[in-house]
């Protein structure tokens, strides 16, 4: 086999008669490999689509190069040794194109199409292929299968694959539903189907009678109408006559509002006084006077204020000890000590001219001996200089100390104290005073500003109000009676207003109520007596009827639709009789379906009692010798489902309830045994596992194998696993070929 199908990129996998051994680790190509030769024997179904959980194999081995999917596959058959070749054309349809040529000579192999190359090559059907020969891990239970039961039905009788039991139950349980099943299908459809033609018979006499009466209703309803209709017109001329006498009352009200209107107008023109956004603008002029007002008054208490803090910050400066002085002289004075004016020399000068006497006469006293002693030369110099140094240093020292004395007293006297820690701190407190005093100085010059102008704001806002206002008022001399005179002003203006509101009104409802006026009103100037009852009654009665009168008219044409729409009772009565023919054939072929089902079922339990047996013996046989002999039986039933013996013990075990291993054992013997009653043994059908044998212990892989061996001189079998078990247990045998793809790879 070489394959580009896959992980599998041109791979080439040459196999031997007999048992095949190929191991490879996980994720190698085992599975590939597999589906490759089902793929290549029966072509891909390119109709699969992916869902949740499932990958189509279309998708699932495409190339990971990106090839177009392809296979090669040399065997041997009946017919001789063949060579068939899958390639790709369409993508939609990959390994559609197969090509199957004798061995050798390129010639074309009649009859082997790509949908029947496998069936017609194996003698069996893909789905059967892969029920029985086809052994994978995950796939080692048998399920039921038409094309499975068409095989072991051709077994066991007449050798035809064209019936399946689960064809035919399906196809006549789809019949029995499609007549009834529960309250759907064609017999409750057509029983429902009658019962509304029924209904519908007894709804049209019902209707009838319906339909009289309602007729019977609206005419009785129709005279009441007209005599209510009547009775409202001479309503009608009666509000007319009525709504001129009003006319004429509103025309003279209209015409004495509007005399009032235009009086007050003449008035107003003559006194001049101004319009009302005039008005309104000097009012909220004066209103915000008062705002001014207040807003300096505010100004001159801060200004007040802002003088008595100035008035503080300087007392406080003034009264410093470095009063008068600027802020760098302070901060000098406070670093620097002062120099006494008057301090007293005498003492160090005295101490000067003492020590010289003393270093003098010491050098007299040595002079009178130098003549004896001329080594006293030098001692009385060192001597006189000893002694002149001695009093020069003790003459600075009392200098320095009364100069210090004088320091300290000049301090005391001025700063009360001679610590320069407290001199400084006095000093940065009189910063602070002068920067406190500035600030106090700025601020009360600002608000001195803004006091004066705020009190020039209103004197020009005060007199250019007036001068507005004695251009209509020349009695307005000051703000409080100008006020007074807008008011009276506006009081005016509102008076005015409200008479042209009214004399419009007036006019208005003098209008509406001429247009309301019917010109067809009658001769209105005839005395009519009032009408014996009110308008609202009669119209609320003549509502009523016309609403009575028209739901009879509505249920009379609803009821007249329904009886067309519900056809000619003759022509109703004779559908209900063709349905109740139909539904008494349909019961009829529904209980002759159920016969036919019936008969079908116990057929078929006639033929699983011919087959099971058989498959349950052999299986038997094989499960037997996988186990060391620990089960003797295998039972199937219809549905597959599969029960063991243990040897010894009368109760079998279901499948579920065996260890993983043991039923995965159970399983491959099942397949096996199938493989023995359904393939046909001309075609000698090879098998492939696909690690079918993970979950085995030793003993009974060892046991598997030899099996699988003996089987293998009968037909060709391929073992794919993932461990090196079963290379070990047939090493340096020559009867096994032992490949591993590893290396191949």
């Amino acid at each position: 086999m070489t394959a580009t199908f896959g992980k599998l990129q041109g791979r080439t996998l040459e196999l031997k008669e007999g048992l095949n051994i190929l191991q490879a680790p996980n994720e190698t190509g085992k599975s590939t490999w597999c589906a490759f030769l089902i793929s290549m024997l029966y072509g891909i179904n390119s109709r699969e689509r992916d869902r949740n959980g499932f990958i189509a194999d279309k998708n699932r081995y495409a190339p990971w190069s990106g090839a177009a999917m392809s296979g090669r596959l040399d065997c041997r058959v009946q017919e001789g040794e063949l060579t068939l070749t899958r390639t790709t054309r369409r993508q939609a349809a990959p390994m559609g194109d197969l090509q199957v040529v004798y061995a050798g000579t390129g010639d074309a192999v009649p009859g082997l199409s790509g949908p029947l190359c496998g069936e017609t090559l194996l003698g069996v059907s893909r789905e059967v292929f892969e029920r029985s020969a086809f052994i994978r891990q995950a796939g080692l239970p048998i399920s039921q299968d038409a094309g499975l039961e068409r095989r072991i039905a051709s077994l066991i009788t007449s050798g035809e694959e064209d019936t399946s039991y689960s064809e035919a139950a399906d196809a006549l349980k789809k019949q029995l539903n499609r007549r009834r099943h529960n309250k759907t299908g064609q017999i409750p459809a057509l029983e429902a189907e009658l019962r509304e033609i029924e209904e519908q018979i007894a709804g049209t006499e019902h209707l009838a009678r319906q339909l009289a009466e309602a007729r019977a209703q609206a005419d009785s309803l129709a005279g009441r109408e007209a005599a209510l209709a009547a009775e409202l017109a001479y309503h009608d001329q009666w509000e007319a006559a009525q709504q001129r006498e009003s006319i004429n009352a509103a025309e003279c009200a209209a015409v004495q509002a509007e005399q009032r209107a235009a009086s007050l107008r003449l008035r107003i023109e003559e006194e001049r006084i101004p319009e009302n956004d005039t008005i309104g603008r000097l009012r909220g002029a004066i209103v915000n006077l008062e705002t001014v007002r207040k807003s300096l008054d505010k100004a001159r208490a801060e200004r007040d204020a802002a003088a008595k803090a100035l008035l503080r910050a300087e007392t406080a400066v003034s009264e410093s000890p470095f009063a008068g002085q600027t802020a760098e002289q302070a901060r000098r004075e406070s670093a620097e000590a002062p120099v006494p004016a008057n301090w007293n020399r005498g003492p160090s000068l005295l101490v000067n001219i003492v020590g010289f006497i003393a270093a003098a006469a010491v050098g007299y006293f040595l002079d009178k001996s130098l003549a004896a002693y001329p080594w006293h030369l030098p001692a009385a110099i060192a001597v006189f200089l000893v002694l002149d140094f001695a009093s020069v240093m003790a003459a600075d020292k009392m200098r320095r100390r009364a100069k210090r004395s004088a320091q300290n007293a000049v301090l005391e006297k001025r700063f009360g104290t001679a610590d320069p820690a407290a001199i400084a701190e006095m000093a940065n407190a009189y910063l602070n005073l002068l920067e406190a005093r500035d600030a106090a100085q700025t601020d009360a010059a600002g608000k001195s500003a803004t006091a004066e102008a705020l009190y020039a704001s209103l004197s020009a806002n005060e007199q250019g109000i007036l001068l507005e206002v004695r251009r209509f008022a020349p009695a307005a001399f000051d703000i409080p009676t100008a006020d007074s005179l807008l008011r009276s002003c506006a009081v005016r203006r509102r008076e005015l207003a409200e008479a042209e509101s009214a004399a419009r009104e007036a006019r208005m409802r003098c209008d509406l109520q001429k247009q309301q006026v019917s010109p067809a009103s009658g001769d209105l100037s005839a005395p009519m007596s009032p009408p014996p009852r009110g308008r609202a009654d009669v119209t609320a009665e003549l509502e009523r009827t016309r609403g009575e009168l028209s739901m009879a008219a509505s249920a009379a044409d609803r009821l007249t639709g329904q009886l067309h729409a519900m056809g000619d009772p003759v022509v109703l009565r004779s559908a209900a009789q063709h349905l109740s023919a139909q539904i008494g054939a349909l019961e009829a072929e529904y209980d002759a379906i159920q016969m036919a089902m019936g008969a079908l079922d116990g057929a078929n339990a006639a033929l699983q009692n011919r087959f099971s047996p058989a498959l349950g013996r052999r299986a038997a046989e094989i499960f037997g010798e996988l186990t060391g002999g620990q089960y003797s039986g295998v039972v199937l039933d219809r549905a597959f489902r599969l029960s063991a013996e243990p040897a010894g013990d009368s109760v079998y075990r279901d499948a579920p309830l065996l260890s993983k291993g043991a039923a995965d054992q159970l399983y491959l013997a099942v397949r096996l045994a199938i493989c023995d009653l359904v393939l046909p043994e001309e075609k000698a059908v090879p098998i492939v596992l696909d690690d079918a044998l993970a979950n085995f212990d030793d003993a009974r892989c060892a046991a598997a194998l030899r099996w699988l061996k003996e089987a293998a001189k009968k037909r060709q079998i391929l073992l794919f696993t993932c461990h090196s078990r079963e290379a070990e247990l047939f090493a340096g045998d020559g009867e096994v070929s032992i490949q591993r793809l590893t290396d191949a790879l």
